[in-house]
């Protein structure tokens, strides 16, 4: 059905760029799930008060809810797709996380008022569920899980092809929709087909369980939505092509200090340090980072900058350092490197100047770390000191680089 809709309303183009794509897949998703669950919505309220089941009553609630969670979707990517403008340089883009925010909250206040009315009927009582109008309510919950899968497939999707954490969020509150549907429809069965003593009430504790699914999945889902907001780290895989591209340039020896900002889907800033041979001709490495850049800015759909880190890679004594200083770190700890090794010479004293990368599993305060790291050069090669910085990264990589 979205794929018969997208050839009908959404003139996807090669040319098209993948920003106005997404928003146009953002508000068919949005409107298609606000249509579908209006009319979920209508048919179990009805059929719930016809039957006296607050289970389904809360079940019909809960796809109001995720009506208007859909509303703040589609307002979410409509806003998220605005260009850059003089305020806002780099983009609208983070506002889906936001959308994304405001669904779980939604659902997480929703699940709330659910339980507690659930809470009530336990504790007050009410009218006997489903003496009359069983089976019209049993037909339409069956329809309504069939919906919810469907929605929660073709949504789940979108998600995986436009990497939209506002996507995913509906598409798991898709697939929370049918277990709860489920519950309520197993507590009809039972309800109909046993006879169990009033104060038993599964139609009342199917609702609690319904709520208690609902506010479990909003707060899984603002957990992942605001993640992004607050600057969680990239997606190692990510960062290892990046290096694994940019050394596939001749003439870059190293990559270290990878950083990652994210302003939203398809605004992404990626800069990082390349070393290069401090004897080459400068003319020549800035031709090749410019290539690399353009190439990284291309193949991963991120603005990309490099800075050029000049090392030393003809002299002996200074290769002949390195490997001490790499020797010793590792010895202290094998999931240590080490980078941007220079050599100062001083009047009485030489000093080894470089950046330790130390993974965030490593435990130990940085400042004893590198004067631990100090004290070691300091013993093992006379004459000379150490001046380290301590990098924290994600993990070591191969080759002695970060």
């Amino acid at each position: 059905m979205v794929r018969l809709l997208a050839k009908l309303f959404i003139r996807e183009k090669d040319s098209d760029p993948p920003e106005r794509v997404r928003s146009a897949y953002g508000v068919l998703s949005g409107c298609f799930g606000i249509f579908l669950n209006l009319i979920l919505f209508t048919f179990k309220l009805i059929f719930g008060l016809l039957a006296h089941a607050v289970s389904l009553q809360t079940d019909a609630f809960n796809n109001l809810g995720d009506a208007g969670s859909s509303v703040i979707s589609l307002f979410g990517f409509r806003i998220a797709s605005k260009k850059p403008d003089r305020d806002h340089p780099y983009g609208h883009g983070r506002f889906e996380y936001l959308a994304g925010t405001f669904v779980s909250i939604a659902i997480i206040l929703m699940g709330w008022s659910l339980l507690r009315n659930a809470l009530e009927i336990v504790v007050r009582g009410g009218e006997p569920a489903y003496a009359s109008h069983f089976w019209p309510s049993v037909c339409v919950m069956s329809i309504s899980i069939l919906v919810k899968l469907y929605m929660f497939y073709y949504n789940r999707a979108l998600a995986k092809r436009f990497e939209s954490p506002a996507m995913k969020a509906v598409a798991f509150d898709s697939l929370s929709d049918t277990v709860a549907t489920f519950t309520v429809l197993a507590s009809a069965l039972i309800t109909h087909f046993f006879s169990l003593p009033d104060w038993v009430r599964p139609d009342a504790w199917s609702g609690i369980l319904v709520a208690l699914f609902i506010l479990y999945t909003g707060v899984k889902s603002i957990r992942e939505t605001t993640a992004p907001l607050l600057g969680k780290r990239p997606d190692p895989a990510f960062v290892e092509a990046i290096e694994q591209a940019t050394l596939s340039f001749e003439g870059i020896g190293g990559v270290h200090d990878v950083i990652v900002h994210d302003y939203g889907p398809g605004r992404v800033f990626v800069s990082l340090h390349a070393e290069v041979p401090a004897t080459a001709d400068i003319c020549d490495v800035h031709e090749v980072i410019d290539n690399a850049e353009r190439y990284l800015s291309e193949q991963f759909h991120c603005s990309a900058t490099i800075h050029m880190d000049p090392i030393i890679t003809d002299d002996p004594q200074t290769a002949k350092l390195c490997e001490q200083a790499a020797a010793i770190v590792s010895d202290i700890d094998a999931s240590l490197s080490i980078h941007d090794f220079r050599v100062t010479s001083g009047p009485q004293v030489k000093t080894m100047l470089f950046d330790v990368a130390v993974p965030y599993s490593f435990k130990g305060s940085d400042n004893d770390l590198a004067e631990r790291i100090e004290m070691a050069i300091a013993e093992a090669i006379p004459g000379f000191s150490a001046a380290v910085t301590i990098d924290r990264v994600e993990a070591a990589c191969k080759g002695g680089h970060v």
